[in-house]
């Protein structure tokens, strides 16, 4: 301990000459700092209107206020910090017991061996240096879980939940579902109509964790949908939302980002991606397989990069997968990965379902490989299925 604030509390006139002269090397490095009290209220006072006192060193035989009613006052302002050293006559057991019951942290007996009191008081400061880095440690926890508590809230907060999302409309079907890890990273995904016949279907997921990643997150939807509203072809789109973050976030931060959009007169999805996961069609059939991956670097990462698009044609009753590599890369309890494959297995044959079945099912699937071990980053799900030209 660098510094350390002790209160010896006792009337005898010669203890504190003696503590001086005792602690004189520690008191001249500035280790202890000793202030005196000569009996309990004035000892309370002192512990009161101070408050960075770490250590009472308290008689039990004093006027006006005696030790034992001492430690039932200190015991009463709920310090954890504060702790209380008893001096007591050799062999009083009873007010030894009485004090310990009241809160002291330790007892030395009189008359008082200066090498016992030394290690007594190095050992009680000890205790509460360690103690003090508990708490410290506590309330940074606190601190950051109220901060995920925000990054959750602004995540899930923005986010389509409302299903079905377009009961109107019956050229296509659209589910999406995330369940955000206890450390938030900054899964996102969207949908909304560009035009009377256009859908624009987005998921991604920002680098890091914690709220820096839920903002950019935020901001990164925000930019896209206002971008996308021009009518833009994907890869333009792209570029521009790019250069926007390129901007504006944080320079160790980025975002893996997949965006499309459906002409439900035609089936044609049009699609650029941000060095996302390619999204699995499933065939009228029932076979799977991931779209052509058209690259692109992602986004955040360099001004003026440039982005491909293509074209994927959808026959009515086909649908897309689209995820985040918070399912493949879930992990159980033994560090099996649940990988593609798993993911491939789930989609195949299923050709029969509806947007929320796929997306229902997977996360099935991922929850009982994962048999309840802990969740280490976003699962996101989108499913959009072509219903009819």
């Amino acid at each position: 301990m660098q510094f350390a604030k002790i209160l010896v509390v006792d009337d005898e006139p010669d203890i504190q000459e003696l503590i001086k002269q005792k602690f004189r090397n520690k008191i001249k490095a500035n280790e202890y700092e000793f202030h005196f009290a000569e009996n309990g209220a004035e000892a309370l006072e002192k512990i009161i209107s101070d408050g960075t006192i770490d250590l009472v060193l308290t008689d039990i035989n004093m006027p006006i206020m005696d030790g034992l009613t001492l430690l039932s006052k200190i015991n009463e302002l709920n310090n954890k910090l504060l702790k209380s050293i008893i001096v007591s006559a050799y062999g009083d057991m009873e007010n030894i017991r009485t004090a310990m019951n009241r809160g002291a942290y330790d007892f030395i007996t009189k008359p008082i061996d200066l090498k016992d009191l030394e290690v007594t008081i190095e050992k009680s400061l000890k205790d509460i240096d360690e103690y003090k880095l508990i708490m410290s440690a506590q309330s940074k926890l606190t601190a950051l879980q109220k901060e995920l508590d925000i990054a959750t809230t602004i995540q899930t907060s923005i986010l389509p939940k409302t299903f079905p999302a377009f009961p109107e409309r019956k050229e296509f079907d659209i589910y999406a579902k995330m369940i955000p890890a206890k450390e938030v990273g900054g899964d996102l995904y969207d949908f909304f109509l560009i035009d009377k016949y256009r859908l624009a279907v987005v998921i991604g997921d920002v680098s890091g964790k914690g709220i820096a990643s839920a903002l950019l997150m935020a901001v990164c939807k925000t930019l896209l949908k206002a971008t996308a509203q021009k009518g833009m072809p994907t890869d333009v789109v792209l570029s521009e939302v790019n250069n926007m973050l390129v901007d504006e976030s944080p320079s160790n931060m980025f975002v893996t980002l997949f965006y499309g959009i459906l002409d439900t007169r035609s089936g044609v999805f049009e699609y650029s991606s941000a060095g996302h996961n390619a999204p699995y069609h499933i065939s009228n059939d029932g076979t799977i397989k991931q779209i052509a991956d058209v690259g692109g670097l992602i986004l955040g990462a360099m001004k003026d990069a440039e982005y491909q698009s293509s074209v994927f044609m959808l026959k009515p009753e086909e649908s897309l997968f689209f995820y985040t590599d918070g399912v493949t890369e879930a992990f159980d309890k033994n560090g099996e990965v649940y990988n593609e494959l798993r993911l491939e297995e789930v989609l195949v044959n299923k050709n029969g379902y509806g947007a929320n079945d796929f997306v229902d099912c997977v996360f099935q699937s991922v929850q009982q490989f994962t048999n309840g071990f802990e969740q280490s980053d976003d699962i996101t799900c989108l499913a959009l299925k072509y219903l009819k030209c």
